[in-house]
């Protein structure tokens, strides 16, 4: 193992039977990175995870965690980590700080050692006003924050968090989000999942899973680059249904979607600017039509990346 790496994944597959839940997955994490694993609900990200805390066997490859190999060594895997699930496990009926008690005596951690830490992850979280409040009367951004404290009580040099911020307002997602960078600032390395693509422009690296397979990975910035080359056009205006698929039918236009009231294209930068989409919705009954240059993001390479894989799915299909 390169001791860089936290975490190192190998030609790492896993079957159910037939089906091939992770195919052939291969990247390393640096200590200290914040990794981004992302994809749609099935593509294979939670049972990546799954086989990294040592929870699941790989069918085939391998992967060590923290120095430890996740097949012949789980238990030193899962004394290494901290790991936060989609469902926070925390006990509803308890105090704040009767879980990180609980949490901690499961780590090992116990006495003065034990209170010295709760008050710190209380510190850490912002939770210190909550200590004696029963975790299930609070909202779910604190109880998100409570079991992100949980998962690093015993400082373990890897936190992995599985759709950590699913179900909470967008205000519980941003201070979520500043734990996690602090966490990575102090040296832990953090492996995340997510389905909200605006949070994983905060991920150094970020890693795309498209039907069990790792299809893209590297930095939000040269994913971009990669995957969206087009120029980037935000629409706003009315009446611009019939524009939208009449701008479809053209060559060099790579996809035209509704974006609240407007339009959001991917263009070919060579063949479209904004004067000529506007003369095309204009022609098509649009009204109080503008056009301006936006910056891609990473929806767009989603759809970039998952769009390049249904072509060549459907190429496979029609091939003789």
């Amino acid at each position: 193992m390169n001791p860089a790496h936290s975490i190192e994944a190998e030609r790492l597959s896993r079957r159910f039977g037939s089906f091939l839940a992770v195919d052939d997955v291969s990247f390393h994490v640096e200590k200290g990175e914040i990794f981004g694993y992302l994809g749609a609900n099935g593509a294979g990200k939670s049972t990546t995870i799954r086989m990294l805390i040592g929870l699941l066997t790989p069918s085939s490859g391998r992967a060590s965690v923290a120095g430890h190999d996740v097949a012949s060594d789980p238990e030193g895997v899962k004394a290494a980590i901290g790991y936060m699930s989609q469902k926070f496990s925390l006990y509803l009926d308890l105090p704040v700080e009767e879980n990180l008690r609980f949490f901690g005596g499961a780590y090992g951690l116990w006495g003065k050692d034990l209170q010295r830490r709760a008050d710190e992850v209380l510190e850490l979280t912002g939770l210190a006003e909550h200590r004696k409040a029963i975790t299930g009367a609070l909202p779910g951004g604190i109880r998100q924050r409570l079991a992100l404290g949980s998962a690093v009580l015993h400082r373990p040099s890897i936190v992995f968090l599985d759709e950590p911020t699913a179900g909470v307002d967008p205000e519980a997602r941003r201070s979520f989000w500043r734990l996690i960078r602090d966490l990575s600032r102090g040296g832990t390395t953090v492996f995340v999942t997510t389905h909200y693509l605006d949070e994983a422009e905060y991920c150094r690296r970020i890693g795309l899973m498209v039907d069990g397979r790792l299809v893209a990975l590297d930095t939000p910035a040269e994913l971009k680059r990669t995957w969206v080359p087009d120029r980037v056009l935000l629409v706003r205006g009315r009446n611009l249904t019939a524009g939208a698929a009449a701008l479809r039918a053209r060559p060099g236009v790579r996809a035209a979607e509704p974006f609240g009231a407007g339009l959001h294209l991917r263009v070919d930068p060579a063949a479209w600017d904004g004067a000529a989409v506007r003369t095309v919705l204009e022609a098509s009954g649009g009204e109080g039509v503008s056009v301006e240059v936006a910056e891609p993001t990473l929806e767009d390479v989603f759809l970039a990346v998952v769009g390049r894989g249904a072509e060549a799915q459907a190429a496979q299909e029609v091939a003789p």
